[in-house]
């Protein structure tokens, strides 16, 4: 990728970090958009170019885009949590659905400039008498429609990608980091003397998930910007479904004292399940069925077809979270 001018959105979150990291080391030029300044500098490898902009604005947006020039753009920006959506539904709209569109459309004065819009296995069924479970999903539902939409409409490259849940070291919310930063905080509790902290509250056992590290996902990414299909759906995953409670016990499995728990029902309502940290993600959207084939007559395309396979297994993952939240890096991976 020497050479190559990549633009990436969200550039301060998880995978943002991970995406800017990696694609730097493989010689890109790399543009990191972060919304505002403050220290995510100092997180982000030497050489790397900062852009501090608001993807809501739309004439910012133009402004960045007619600035950088890029050949590809990774747009990994967005809000997915299922709690704050239902209490700012209408910020999950801006911020996930006409975000993406003002990005498209400076775009479109780039027509070489090929986009991977990285979408979300909630999305829901647009004819499902249900309806969408929560705004978050019709918020990256919308969003997956006005992509390809627009590069139908305007013969851009527009790529999508469905990564499965990821996890691995850096500053993530999910179930895997959320855990890991209990066990470690009750090691340090123990350490000092103290109470430990109130038991971390698993819904269900038995709920399934797919598990892909985050350094996987992006170069998954890679393999989609360079020989994907515009106008094609990838999925990224591991292949493998497996229980919480089997990730829980492999996470307990490296704490240094004994860490309370709390487990829940064994088969807890979908309800249930959203509301609690450790099912951030609905049982619902992990069904073999419920998410895939949504937005097009086609089968969705696996990132495997390009050439990408996984290469960090799951007891890697999780042992690198724990050195990770261990070591206290303040979002340094």
């Amino acid at each position: 990728m020497k050479g190559r001018r990549l633009l990436i959105t969200g550039a301060s979150g998880f995978t943002g970090r991970h995406a800017v990291a990696y694609f730097a080391a493989e010689g890109a030029e790399v543009t990191a958009v972060v919304r505002r300044s403050e220290a995510e500098a100092s997180v982000f490898p030497a050489g790397v170019q900062q852009y501090i902009c608001d993807l809501g604005d739309r004439k910012a947006v133009a402004g960045m885009i007619g600035e950088v020039m890029p050949d590809q753009v990774l747009h990994l920006a967005g809000k997915n949590s299922v709690p704050e959506s239902w209490q700012d539904p209408l910020l999950y709209m801006e911020t996930n659905v006409m975000a993406t569109l003002y990005l498209l459309e400076a775009l479109r004065f780039q027509p070489a400039s090929r986009i991977l819009v990285a979408g979300s296995r909630l999305k829901y069924r647009p004819d499902s008498a249900a309806g969408p479970p929560h705004p978050y999903s019709l918020s990256k539902t919308l969003e997956e429609l006005v992509s390809l939409a627009w590069g139908t409409l305007f013969k851009q490259p527009v790529l999508m990608a469905e990564p499965s849940n990821l996890i691995g070291p850096g500053p993530s919310t999910g179930f895997c980091s959320l855990l890991a930063q209990h066990i470690v905080r009750s090691e340090e509790a123990a350490a000092k003397g103290e109470a430990r902290p109130a038991a971390f509250r698993l819904s269900s056992r038995h709920v399934l998930r797919d598990f892909l590290d985050v350094r996987d996902a992006v170069r998954a990414y890679g393999y989609i910007l360079d020989h994907g299909e515009t106008g094609k759906i990838y999925r990224i995953d591991s292949g493998a479904q497996r229980e919480l409670g089997e990730i829980a016990g492999k996470l307990l499995a490296h704490a240094a004292v004994p860490v309370e728990m709390d487990w829940g029902p064994q088969h807890a309502e979908e309800g249930q399940a959203a509301a609690s940290p450790a099912s951030a993600v609905p049982a619902k959207a992990s069904s073999a069925s419920a998410d895939r084939e949504v937005l097009q007559e086609e089968p969705e395309y696996n990132a495997a077809i390009l050439g990408w396979k996984p290469g960090i297994g799951l007891d890697r993952s999780l042992a690198d979270i724990i050195g990770y939240t261990r070591a206290g890096k303040e979002g340094r991976i």
